[in-house]
């Protein structure tokens, strides 16, 4: 398979980092003797030993009247059987997953912390039914492993967190950079200094928060936290947010900041103000990773299982109309660098030729967009392959090649990107998808850009692995309908 290395051109203007906003920046030997992950390692160890605790526990009350069966003991390790092992390596995973390793301390995360426990302990059941079936597990060592697991791990974060509440301040003392309005700043950091003590060591306006010199001077100034307050909502309040999460700075949000990130944050009060915390994780970019090899993965098995309808799509477009099965045009993608996106031919050989005295008939309002519901350049078999989508089936290439993701903005033409307005660009800093959530809310039925652009935005705002699959399922059913499509 060719795979043609990215064009350097960049259409718009030019972003950094290079790579995703939402990937994670790589590890390094001294994030290990940071306070922050040594806080952590120390929530892990404690909840480690509060399930040895509970295990050991529970076994030797139980152990007397019905053991655990033999077929579930693989191996035994410091006195403790393997099911044991196996499932305090899903609750710390569950845990640190949930961000449950960092700085939050409100009691709704001791709780959550139980409410995972215990998602693992009844996920384990059900994965020892289709294992086997009939595998009697002892009702008693199941149930007093798994009450005595969820109130040891509270009880002991409980106990944790207020034994390193000192080390908390002492190692970690807050440092604030401010961002606000030109007429808030005082008045925020006489806030900050009078009620809380805390010091502001840096600020910058709101209308630069997503400028890359506010975010070096945020970097430079060494601060703990970064405050924020109106940020404008023409642009992307979570483009400032997923730099903090990579670089490990927490944000809080005053209630004036934008609602689409409000489902992220923490209430928390500070200095007397209502804000959302933002809490930069742990390890921060697993849930991105993961993300990756799911598209890896995906395509790959994509090409494999959907290999035959691949062909039979390609000799029905040789049968149909003169010309190559597959079309090659320029997009822009990640960081607006261009490459090619493969298609399968939908139009007339010289499609991109007619395309110039077609654009008087262009029927989006704003002329971003070019789009005709009855284009003459459309072939028979093309009519059929594009309101069903499967004329996309071949960017499963561009995936492999990580050019694209299955999920994410759709790359556009050159021509589209070229008539974009500023704040359009922000959807070129994550990779651009195969399908995403304008092809699910409307696709070809949306009149402007603009539409189109606040579905990109909303998506980087609130994205998550279960927002991309809730859009690969909706696609399918969109694809199936084969509505919105033209």
């Amino acid at each position: 398979m060719d795979c043609p290395r990215t064009a350097p051109a960049v259409i718009g203007p030019r972003l950094s980092p290079r790579q995703d906003i939402r990937a994670p920046r790589r590890l390094r030997l001294r994030d290990v003797w940071t306070w922050p992950m040594q806080r952590g390692l120390a929530l892990m160890v404690s909840d480690g030993l509060a399930l040895g605790l509970a295990w050991h526990t529970a076994w030797f009350l139980n152990q007397f009247f019905s053991p655990i069966p033999p077929r579930l003991v693989w191996w035994t390790w410091l006195g403790l059987p393997s099911p044991f092992w196996i499932l305090v390596g899903c609750s710390i995973g569950l845990l640190a997953y949930g961000g449950l390793y960092g700085a939050g301390r409100q009691v709704r995360n001791y709780l959550r912390a139980g409410k995972l426990v215990s998602l693992v302990y009844l996920g384990s059941l059900v994965v020892m039914y289709f294992v086997d079936p009939k595998l009697d597990l002892p009702r008693s060592l199941f149930f007093s492993a798994w009450l005595t697991s969820v109130g040891l791990i509270v009880l002991a974060r409980i106990l944790m967190t207020l034994m390193l509440k000192p080390l908390d301040q002492a190692h970690a003392p807050t440092q604030v950079f401010l961002i606000a309005p030109a007429h808030r700043l005082k008045r925020l950091a006489d806030l900050l200094a009078q009620r809380a003590q805390l010091p502001v060591i840096g600020a910058a306006l709101a209308a630069t928060a997503n400028s890359s010199t506010t975010y070096q001077a945020i970097l430079a100034s060494r601060a703990t936290l970064v405050l924020a307050e109106g940020i404008p909502s023409a642009d992307l309040a979570s483009e400032l947010y997923w730099k903090l999460r990579r670089a490990g700075i927490t944000m809080q949000l005053l209630p004036t900041s934008r609602d689409m990130l409000y489902r992220r944050g923490t209430p928390e009060t500070v200095a007397g103000l209502p804000t959302l915390r933002l809490e930069a994780p742990l390890m921060g970019g697993w849930d991105y990773r993961l993300k990756r090899w799911l598209d890896y993965l995906g395509a790959a098995l994509g090409v494999v299982v959907l290999a035959p309808m691949l062909v039979a799509i390609a000799l029905v477009i040789v049968l149909d109309s003169p010309g190559p099965v597959f079309f090659r045009q320029e997009r822009v993608g990640l960081q607006g660098r261009r490459f090619r996106v493969w298609k399968f031919r939908t139009m007339a050989v010289d499609a991109s030729q007619q395309q110039a005295r077609l654009e008087q008939r262009n029927e989006t309002a704003d002329g971003i967009l070019f789009k005709l519901k009855h284009d003459p350049r459309v072939t028979r078999v093309g009519a059929w392959l594009r309101r069903t989508s499967l004329d996309e089936l071949p960017q499963l290439l561009n995936v492999l090649c990580g050019q694209m993701s299955l999920v994410g903005p759709r790359p556009l033409p050159v021509r589209d990107v070229a008539r974009f307005d500023a704040w359009h660009h922000i959807r070129h800093q994550v990779l651009p998808g195969v399908t995403g959530l304008w092809q699910i809310s409307g696709r070809s039925d949306i009149d402007t850009f603009d539409d189109v652009a606040r579905l990109d935005l909303h998506y980087i705002d609130n994205w998550s692995l279960n927002l991309d699959l809730e859009i690969l399922i909706e696609t399918l059913g969109l694809v199936w309908r084969g509505k919105g499509a033209y």
